[in-house]
């Protein structure tokens, strides 16, 4: 058989996705899976946003789309930026992508070179990682341990760029831990990057609607505008708007910065779906007032898998102020042995048998770069979650 490319090396299937499809796997053998794993809303994506696809398909909008996205979304965006971050984009400084993934795809692959380090707060979404290292890209981790809220500390993000860094990546609200980013310490994030005028800098704001406690959002170019010629903010409809299936990611960022990633697309997929456009043109464009309402639903959704995971001996869980995941920490587990005799030597082994034991899905820890945590998803009702965390309560009382 012909070879692969080496470049696959030590690229894995996405923990969260192998997850979810190990637990579709069982729910067909006949098991009641109780999934925390998938980080997908469970709204349904506005109706307004369906209708316009619908009108836009019947009025036949259905040819090949401009590559760097639609006029009218692109302006669209263009507001949203203003509107809400207080940045200034010209419409050649925005791109439109299959998901914000294309996007950080798009990024890294039209600038990264074998060598280049890209820096990463850790814990970190899995696919920084992977796609940095599909570029060449050699990983460099910086802790945000649970007893910080797991912050980052500008302190240790200065000592750990190097004169091989090319990117650092920002995620605030985070994704596995929820945590956010106060003002206070994104200005000083700002003033150690202005010194390390070669490194680009991503922010990832997917989930900037998801917010608690009335948390004060922002992002890094709003923050230090003199920073805005090197930082890529990337955004798309799939969290806020519940429009994960329609692949729809954008960016605003330099105008360099955009042509060559439009250009490493055109490689690629070209434009996106001309009726998703049209989907996203009206969530942007249209009513905003039901993303509180559902922020605070995800609130009391929080709260509560907080309260029931805390009573748990053995588990230790803080209280995120953004996303929809809480990442519990289960260093009292490790080393113990479950009913059916396995031994939990790592966060892996645990989400493992907590799946096959007792049929609960959710995410190891050591997937996102920090251990012994897992990470659960409380984008789902309330009476799965209290199913799932009656589970999780009985696995973790019953190892020995």
């Amino acid at each position: 058989m012909p070879g692969f490319a080496d470049r696959l090396n030590g690229i894995g299937i996405s923990a969260s996705a192998a997850m979810t499809d190990k637990a579709t796997a069982l729910k067909a053998e006949g098991l009641k899976i109780i999934s925390l794993s998938s980080g997908e809303p469970d709204f349904p994506t506005p109706a307004h946003a369906v209708e316009a696809a619908v009108e836009a398909a019947r009025s036949g909008d259905t040819k090949y789309p401009p590559q760097a996205g639609k006029p009218a979304l692109r302006k669209a965006i263009q507001a949203k930026f203003l509107r809400e971050n207080n940045l200034d984009y010209a419409l050649d400084e925005i791109l439109v992508a299959n998901g914000a993934k294309q996007i950080i795809y798009d990024a890294m692959m039209a600038t990264i070179n074998p060598g280049d380090e890209v820096v990463l707060p850790t814990p970190y979404w899995i696919s920084y990682a992977d796609i940095a290292r599909l570029g060449g890209a050699e990983i460099v981790q910086v802790p945000c341990p649970a007893a910080s809220n797991f912050r980052l500390s500008a302190a240790d993000l200065d000592a750990a760029i190097t004169p091989r860094t090319k990117w650092l990546v920002l995620n605030f609200p985070n994704n596995p831990t929820g945590a956010c980013c106060p003002r206070k310490d994104m200005e000083e994030i700002a003033a150690v990057m202005l010194k390390h005028e070669h490194v680009w800098i991503m922010t990832d704001d997917i989930y900037e609607h998801l917010v608690y406690d009335d948390f004060d959002f922002c992002t890094l170019a709003e923050v230090e505008p003199r920073l805005k010629e090197r930082v890529l903010t990337v955004n798309g409809v799939s969290k806020a708007y519940a429009m994960t299936g329609w692949r729809v990611g954008f960016c605003g960022g330099p105008r360099e910065l955009i042509a060559v990633m439009n250009n490493m697309q055109g490689q690629s997929t070209s434009g996106i779906n001309t009726l998703a456009q049209a989907a996203a043109i009206a969530a942007l464009e249209g009513p905003q007032d039901f993303l509180r309402e559902r922020a605070a639903e995800y609130q009391m959704r929080r709260d509560l898998v907080v309260s029931l995971l805390n009573a748990i001996p053995g588990v230790q869980c803080h209280t995120p102020q953004g996303a929809f995941y809480v990442y519990p920490d289960i260093s009292a587990c490790i080393g113990k042995v479950t009913p059916e005799g396995r031994q939990i030597k790592t966060d892996a082994d645990f989400v493992m048998a907590l799946l096959e034991e007792k049929q609960v899905a959710t995410v190891q820890g050591g997937a996102y770069g920090m251990s012994p945590f897992f990470r659960i998803s409380y984008a789902t009702s309330v009476e799965t979650l209290r199913e799932g965390c009656q589970r999780i309560a009985e696995f973790v009382q019953s190892l020995k």
